[in-house]
């Protein structure tokens, strides 16, 4: 009765095993696949920009900053298996701000349209604000990709030595 409990839970380790390598393996697919296109897609705006236009207009280059800011976050999603939630912040806050460049560019003129897009604008930075603030008085620990880094023993961790601050 026992050898076959024993069979059982080896089998059910293995499949665990495999599980969690299925699960890794399609992770790092998807990221890479992820990093590529944001490779791709921005090699193609700067294409775009040096053969069809005359210039960059300040559209285009927050487009790729946009561009930039993913493709950050995807390095760092891949070194710390942790997603960085400031950058996603960023790329909203850079998203606005193309916005509203292009809407007023178009409309030349004022609406409540810009005060909303302002105002989100304001939220999200007071939002960065809040999680800087958070991450300086309750530091994570430093998580590497398998395991969390050890500091030594005198030091606390400090927000500029975490990737995710």
């Amino acid at each position: 009765m026992s050898n076959s409990k024993d069979k059982l839970e080896n089998l059910q380790r293995l499949f665990d095993r495999l599980g969690h390598y299925a699960v890794e393996a399609f992770h790092y697919l998807a990221l890479f696949i992820i990093g590529c296109m944001i490779a791709w897609s921005a090699v193609h705006t700067v294409i775009e920009i040096l053969t069809v236009k005359q210039y960059a207009s300040i559209d285009d280059i927050l487009l790729l900053f946009i561009y930039l800011e993913l493709g950050a976050m995807v390095g760092i999603y891949f070194k710390t298996n942790h997603m960085p939630v400031r950058f996603l912040i960023y790329v909203a806050i850079t998203a606005l701000t193309r916005l509203l460049i292009a809407d007023i560019q178009h409309n030349h003129k004022a609406s409540m349209d810009l005060v909303i897009i302002t105002g989100s604008i304001l939220i999200l930075a007071l939002a960065i604000l809040v999680v800087r603030f958070a991450s300086w008085n309750y530091p994570s620990v430093i998580r590497g990709k398998d395991h969390e880094q050890q500091l030594p023993a005198n030091k606390t961790p400090r927000p500029q030595d975490d990737e995710l601050a």
